[in-house]
């Protein structure tokens, strides 16, 4: 079944070299042009992966990704021409998947929006690729059954990479796991010698479990090393 994927994005030139290369794959795209006409296709649609610009008329980008993690899993590409880590960082700790600035390669985009694609239904229950399985460390209950994970008893709402890095920990309790290891596991990508995107994802997913990141009680650093679950 075709991808349904969101476009949003008021440079008309843009959102429609991007739809292009995204039907050429057989995807169904729906273009916004603002934050409020994104929004509303979000709860119109049922997506698969949003593509988001980060300038946009109403809303900044940044600020609508966090809108739609509040209700929705689906994968996250932010697209924006500003290139500082700061705002590389900023919108990868709000919940986004993925960060391409512009000028971009379409190829380059299609490529990452594929992987995206294959990672989220690899950890979508609905896929059937997994064999289900859960741990239970110390009142962290994560399961690939129903994609769910809960900290004593209270549900963490977790993006698809959140739930993958967890998950990946957890598989590995006890062990010190790299950021190149995490990296390479949660993204299905080559590792490029950067981890600011995994400490990252790290820092939220602390953020989440209510964790003091200087005495942290499940996700621990091993600094120069990796993060373990213990």
């Amino acid at each position: 079944m075709s991808a349904e994927i969101l476009v949003v994005d008021d440079e008309a030139a843009i959102a429609d070299l991007v739809e292009v290369y995204l039907k050429n794959e057989g995807y169904t795209v729906h273009k916004c042009g603002t934050g409020g006409e994104a929004l509303a296709c979000v709860e119109r649609e049922r997506l698969d992966l949003a593509i988001l610009d980060v300038m946009l008329p109403d809303v900044d980008g940044f600020t609508l990704c966090q809108k739609i993690r509040e209700e929705h899993l689906f994968p996250i590409l932010m697209l924006t021409a500003k290139v500082e880590d700061m705002d590389k960082i900023t919108g990868l700790t709000l919940g986004a998947d993925d960060y391409i600035t512009k000028p971009f390669n379409p190829l380059e985009l299609v490529a990452r929006v594929k992987t995206q694609l294959r990672r989220y239904t690899r950890y979508n229950p609905g896929s059937g690729a997994e064999v289900p399985q859960e741990y239970d460390i110390r009142g962290l209950q994560i399961s690939k059954t129903n994609h769910k994970c809960f900290l004593f008893g209270e549900e963490l709402s977790l993006t698809p990479l959140e739930f993958s890095i967890l998950w990946h920990l957890c598989s590995r309790q006890g062990q010190v796991v790299s950021s190149e290891e995490l990296f390479e596991a949660a993204w299905g990508e080559k590792y490029l010698d950067n981890n600011n995107t995994v400490m990252s994802h790290i820092a939220r997913l602390r953020e989440k479990m209510h964790e003091n990141s200087r005495r942290p009680k499940f996700i621990k650093t091993v600094w120069g090393v990796g993060y373990t679950i213990e």
